[in-house]
């Protein structure tokens, strides 16, 4: 027998469930079953498609059998699925593997009851189980192998893991519970009525074995004769799921109930789904779709690793649930099932990438769950929430599905100058708009306050023209300006110095530019290198000035993401000052001869216009003794 370790993250994972405050421990018994359903899954398909096994499985039926002792108070769960050799179970049960479980260790805070309520939110799986065990053995052999291996662990720091004698394949797991309290578990009726609750559609038949005390009926000379009835203790195996397929199953026959524990049993997620989405096609092809949308966001959703939660089915019989082609990467928070009457069996991974049943399943299930957050859209709250959740992820489908860009644009919204609380709709925007305008504008940063006050709203403020608040800046700066136009009105950002403006006659316009020509060739000068231009804005009205850039400048600065992905150095994207000649400061700088207030004032211009913006300035120290020195000379 050999001892290992747990990885450290384990360790923490263990650390919390040994000593877990979570209430809803039942969920242990639906996470292994649900575990014992995927390897029946795996060792299912192989014997249809891989030659070494189809012999030795010819007739093998899945299923998984749950036996108790109640004076010994253990619960034992066993499946004959694909089983586990000495790698798998080193892998599966002493590392962590899944990017889910991983996010759960990253969000443990150290308070012991808030780190419980997070269980609820994680896919935990196996390592529930020690929310009720006090030690557990797994015993597994592997489908065409012929060894077998015991893991054994209290759920302390390390595991003992060594050979042992199966017969068959699968899993047999032992769970001897920690207490009293948690007792419960080794009682028929509870282990019933929880499978019932999380299981019941479990695509295999889920077997009860227990041994039940029976009086033996007495003769009627036998009772005249005043002869006491005998008890005799005979074995029971009773099916206690309905073991069909819940996704074949007519939507007229299944309850709300019935969808949410199976979202559940398949997802880990201890919430109901904010949506779901349940469909048979006929027709050219033939397939059924089961779809959920989780209430939040998985929390790998933003990991490169992020587990895929869509299960391909051929015929009921389990493909894959690992395939990322499924579905487009921005709808990666759906969960469910796609079930295909059409596609072979042997389908493989590469012949999924390329297949055409699967692309038109595909992208049919698009618009059928893009139609339906529409459904939900009608609905402000719910959609609110969803918004909250998945507004990013619509967000790089813009950017990625060209074929469904409208209908995504329809369901993204957004902060606006309209509304300091609610999101608007494009369509909302539009209708708001005067009959001139064409265009829908947008300022994109990082802090919302900052953008709300920025001085490049001011002529818009002015002119009643909405503009919408984008501060999400890392992704609305690639996305927003691939989207060109909306329903034939294009998107212009307001920080490119060919945004509208407030306009002035050409002879007015022909006054100032002379006026200040001088002026502005200083300025540009004390600033070297600093900016690639200063020039006279109409658009500001309270404020001396404001920083922009050109349209070439800001795909250069929505490009830089990608630079910093490859390592590179991001260009340097160099801003247009701006001036305001109605401004008090602007207009007496103009008849300054004192060289070294106008090199002072033309940094403060700047690094003010930067503040205004939400970027940082060079160097705050020089800020400040200028901004010292101006004042005193003003004072």
């Amino acid at each position: 027998m050999a001892k290992h370790q747990f990885q450290t993250e384990v360790g923490q994972l263990l650390h919390l469930m040994t000593h877990s405050l979570y209430s809803n421990k039942e969920i242990f018994i639906r996470e292994l079953v649900s575990n014992g359903s995927d390897a029946i899954d795996k060792l299912n398909y192989l014997r249809l498609t891989d030659e070494k096994l189809k012999d030795n499985f010819a007739s093998w039926k899945g299923e998984i059998n749950i036996s108790f002792d109640e004076k010994d108070k253990s619960l034992t769960i066993m499946d004959n699925g694909i089983g586990m050799n000495e790698e798998d179970m080193i892998n599966s049960i002493g590392t962590i593997a899944k990017s889910g479980t991983k996010s759960f260790v990253e969000a443990l805070t150290g308070d012991a009851k808030k780190d419980s309520n997070l269980i609820g939110q994680f896919g935990v799986g196996f390592y529930s189980v020690f929310m009720v065990a006090s030690k557990v053995d797994v015993i597994s052999k592997k489908a065409g192998e012929e060894k077998a291996y015991k893991w054994s662990s209290d759920g302390s720091g390390e595991f003992d893991l060594a050979p042992c004698t199966k017969e068959s394949a699968g899993t047999v797991i032992y769970i001897k519970l920690k207490d009293e309290e948690v007792s419960e578990f080794a009682i028929k009726y509870r282990i019933k009525s929880i499978v019932e609750k999380y299981s019941n559609h479990i695509a295999y038949p889920i077997f009860l074995n227990y041994e039940e005390e029976v009086t033996l009926e007495l003769s009627e000379e036998d009772k005249k004769a005043g002869k006491e009835a005998t008890k005799t203790v005979e074995k029971r195996h009773e099916q206690i799921n309905a073991a069909t397929a819940l996704w074949t199953q007519s939507k007229s026959k299944l309850k709300d109930e019935d969808y949410n524990n199976f979202y559940k049993t398949i997802s880990q997620d201890s919430n109901d789904p904010m949506l779901t989405i349940h469909t048979k096609t006929e027709g050219v092809n033939e397939y059924t779709t089961l779809f959920y949308i989780p209430q939040n966001a998985p929390f790998d959703m933003y990991r490169a690793d992020y587990q895929s939660g869509i299960k391909l089915y051929v015929k009921r019989v389990f493909i894959t649930d690992d395939d990322k082609e499924l579905l487009p990467t921005y709808l990666r928070f759906v969960r469910g099932i796609i079930d295909s009457e059409d596609l072979p069996l042997n389908v493989s991974r590469e012949i999924l990438q390329e297949n055409r049943i699967l692309a038109n399943i595909k992208q049919s299930s698009v618009k059928k769950i893009l139609s339906e957050i529409k459904k939900l859209s009608k609905d402000e709250e719910k959609y609110e929430k969803f918004i909250s959740q998945y507004i990013r992820a619509l967000k790089e489908g813009v950017y990625q599905d060209y074929t469904n860009k409208e209908s995504i644009l329809e369901l993204l919204r957004y902060k606006s100058t309209n509304d300091e609380v609610k999101m608007t709709s494009l369509e909302d925007y539009k209708n708001r708009a005067s009959s001139e305008q064409k265009a829908i504008y947008y300022i994109i940063g990082e802090n919302e306050k900052v953008l709300r006050n920025s001085p490049l709203l001011e002529s818009y403020k002015k002119n009643n023209i909405e503009v919408l608040i984008l501060d999400d800046k890392e992704i609305d700066e690639i996305i927003t300006p691939a989207i060109g136009a909306f329903k034939e009105w294009e998107f212009k950002d307001i920080t490119t110095s060919e945004a509208p403006k407030v306009e002035i006659n050409e002879e007015e316009k022909k006054e100032q530019d002379e006026k200040y020509q001088d002026l502005l060739v200083k300025i540009k000068e004390k600033l070297q290198n600093e900016v690639k231009e200063v020039k006279l804005t109409n658009r500001l009205d309270s404020f001396a000035s404001c920083i922009t850039k050109d349209s070439q400048d800001a795909q250069m600065a929505a490009m830089a993401h990608m630079f910093r992905q490859m390592g590179q150095d991001v260009p340097e994207v160099k801003p247009i000052l701006e001036i305001n000649p109605n401004h008090e400061i602007v207009q007496k700088l103009n008849l300054t001869k004192d060289e070294e207030l106008i090199e002072d004032i033309s940094w403060v211009l700047l690094d003010l216009a930067k503040i205004s913006d939400g970027d940082e300035i060079s160097d705050r120290v020089a800020f400040t003794q200028r901004l010292t020195k101006i004042t005193s000379k003003a004072i």
